[in-house]
């Protein structure tokens, strides 16, 4: 049945709970609603003996017409399972407990178990639709049409359609479509997408262009290299279906429990009708077959079924009341058997906003000094300009006039009847300006100032690490994690420094899609190490996919990553990692208590059982404190805090 999609661009709402659960559509629910209906309806002809006609095939037909709706799907799946050959499943347990209930004459017992079992399907089938997001949204990243040159014009057609070698033309603001080399002087491109660099690259004729990137200044012309389904986000588009494929699905709990309680029980019963024949005088058949069935009946996991999602559901709602997104209860599971943080740069760790880091004039006040750069740099609409002009200066009194830009290195003109120069060390070079040896050193986007040829100091312009960011690497050291690795498309120098800076055991910068993606397979290759990946750019979906844990950034990060992951960070605050960790470990622990709970209540009832010292209807009413106990404990998850450390 088609559901409505959730947009993820609505994790911040407060209501999310309700939205995510609400992708049950009613309709989902009848069959257990009739059956409810029909068992209580019946229970209550029973009891008060209203009607005399409901004996019988009468009787018989009433509860098998409330059976079917919530017997009948669990029927069809175990056949089905059985036909591939897997018999021992909780479907093929149900069936033939259910079943041999009805055998015996215990109707309303049958269509009691049956339907606590379709209930508790239901709550756990809402824990896990959410398992997976819809990698689909990579498509709406894709360019869907290219400026073909062709025939003496320029004509839009689908990237597809390009052939090597053609020329393509982008205007502002637009994708390049294809993979080529520049034929314009220059182009300012945001690589943001492919490579995850913050900053935008200006880039020269007959250098590389990749498609996915944005034009940011001017009409430029490329040359194509590549087709469209060998261009860089045809390869992303690639690299996170394959990584989906090739990542097994955590299986559910209940599922691993069934394969191996199943044929126990299910021998126990054959035991149970057989083995007294060497053992009881006066061996009758059809009693011992009558206790087997009733066994049958009380081994049936009923409040295992419910009191699991129940945890889980517990520990899905906590998580969403402190800002962290789990699409489904596997992933809360997952998270505790972490042991590797794995976490990309930009978006993640820092605000991926330019900031003035320090100013260093020369001679002249910071303020003066300020007046002439920002003077200059109001001519430019780079984003490094637009970081420089945020400095609160007054600099009415100062007007940059005839400024021209030099190709790749910066801006020239006059400040006040003063030829200045502003720009990166090239710049500063070409001018016979001796720059001092101490700027060698600086690995940060830096800006140098010369006035009437001679260097007055530098800005040095940086991403700007989040305030919670030295507060999440301890806290994810604090959890137990033993291993933290930064990788990250910015240069690797910069990566190195932040990677320094915030006490990472490893780092490596400079990496395309494809290069995270191998550094976290080879990663994998390790028996022990158990992964989490922790990203928010389209760059980050192939690595968010392939992990073991993919985590995104919800609040700035990409639809595409958002969309890949396993858990959403909704308020974009690293230091949510390691409350994630803490919160899958108290579910796990919930939910271990639940199932020590139900088994060994099952076990007591199921010896009570095999003496004939207990009913159907005992095993029932068990199973029902049983889970009452278990939401009161589940119930327990929404109260609990979780200190940063």
């Amino acid at each position: 049945m088609k559901k409505k999609k959730l947009n993820l661009r609505d994790l911040k709402d407060p209501s999310i709970e309700n939205k995510v659960s609400s992708q049950l559509s009613i309709k989902e629910y009848i069959p257990s609603i009739f059956s409810f209906v029909m068992l209580i309806a019946g229970i209550a002809i029973d009891y008060f003996d209203a009607f005399p006609f409901f004996k019988g095939w009468v009787r018989i037909a009433w509860y098998a017409v409330a059976y079917i709706p919530v017997g009948f799907p669990v029927i069809k799946e175990g056949w089905k399972s059985i036909r591939d050959g897997d018999f021992f499943t909780e479907f093929f347990l149900m069936s033939i407990a259910t079943l041999g209930a009805f055998a015996i004459g215990e109707y309303p017992e049958g269509v009691a178990v049956m339907l606590f079992y379709a209930v508790g399907e239901l709550f756990q089938n809402a824990a896990v639709k959410r398992a997976k997001g819809n990698i689909k949204a990579l498509l709406d990243v894709r360019p869907n049409e290219a400026v073909v040159y062709r025939n003496g014009d320029y004509v839009s057609v689908d990237p597809e359609t390009v052939e090597i070698g053609e020329k393509i033309q982008v205007r502002v603001g637009e994708k390049f479509p294809l993979d080529g080399q520049l034929l314009s002087k220059k182009a300012s491109v945001n690589t943001a997408a492919i490579t995850g660099e913050s900053k935008p690259d200006t880039i020269a004729k007959g250098d590389k262009v990749f498609a996915g990137s944005i034009n940011l200044e001017g009409v430029v012309e490329v040359e194509t290299t590549k087709e469209f389904k060998d261009s860089s986000i045809a390869r992303i588009l690639d690299m996170v279906q394959n990584a989906t494929a090739r990542k097994s699905k955590t299986e559910l709990f209940i599922r691993k429990f069934a394969r191996i309680y199943t044929p126990i029980v299910v021998f126990l019963a054959v035991c149970l009708t057989f083995l007294p024949y060497f053992f009881v005088d006066g061996y009758v058949f059809q009693e011992w077959l009558y206790r087997a069935l009733i066994f049958l009946v009380i081994s049936c996991p009923c409040a295992l079924v419910i009191s699991i999602p129940l945890g889980y559901f517990g520990g899905l709602g906590a998580a969403s009341r402190n800002g962290i997104l789990f699409k489904g209860a596997s992933f809360l599971d997952a998270m505790t058997q972490v042991n590797t943080v794995v976490m990309d740069k930009t978006g993640t760790v820092t605000h991926g906003v330019f900031k003035i880091k320090e100013i260093k004039p020369i001679t002249l006040e910071k303020a003066t000094f300020m007046k002439y750069l920002m003077a200059m740099e109001e001519q430019s609409t780079h984003p490094i300009a637009k970081a420089i002009l945020e400095y609160k200066a007054d600099g009415s009194d100062y007007e940059a006039t005839n400024v021209s830009e030099v190709a790749g290195k910066g801006l020239k003109g006059m400040v006040n009847g003063k030829t200045v120069l502003v720009g990166n060390k090239a710049l500063m070079t070409s001018n016979s300006i001796e720059v001092p040896s101490e700027t060698d050193g600086i690995v940060e986007s830096i800006v140098m100032v010369s006035i009437d040829g001679k260097f007055e100091g530098y800005v040095t312009i940086a991403d700007e690490l989040k305030d919670d960011a030295h507060q999440a690497i301890k806290q994810i050291r604090d959890a137990g994690i033993s291993k933290i690795i930064m990788l990250s498309g910015d240069k690797d120098s910069i990566t190195q420094q932040v990677a320094k800076e915030l006490n990472i055991d490893w780092a490596k910068g400079g990496l395309l899609p494809e290069d995270k993606l191998n550094e976290v397979e080879e990663l994998k290759k390790q028996p022990e190490t158990k992964v989490a990946f922790i990203g928010d750019g389209i760059n980050d979906a192939p690595v968010l996919a392939a992990s073991g844990v993919g985590i995104a950034m919800g609040g700035l990060g990409s639809d595409v990553a958002i969309e890949t992951a396993d858990v959403i960070i909704q308020t974009d605050q690293p230091s949510k990692i390691a409350r994630a960790i803490k919160i899958g470990r108290s579910t796990r622990s919930i939910v271990w208590q639940n199932i020590g709970l139900a088994f060994g209540v099952k076990v007591i009832v199921l010896i009570l059982g095999a003496g004939g010292l207990a009913t159907m209807w005992e095993a029932v009413f068990a199973d029902v404190g049983v889970a009452l106990l278990a939401i009161l404990n589940a119930v327990r998850l929404q109260k609990m805090k979780w200190q940063d450390s």
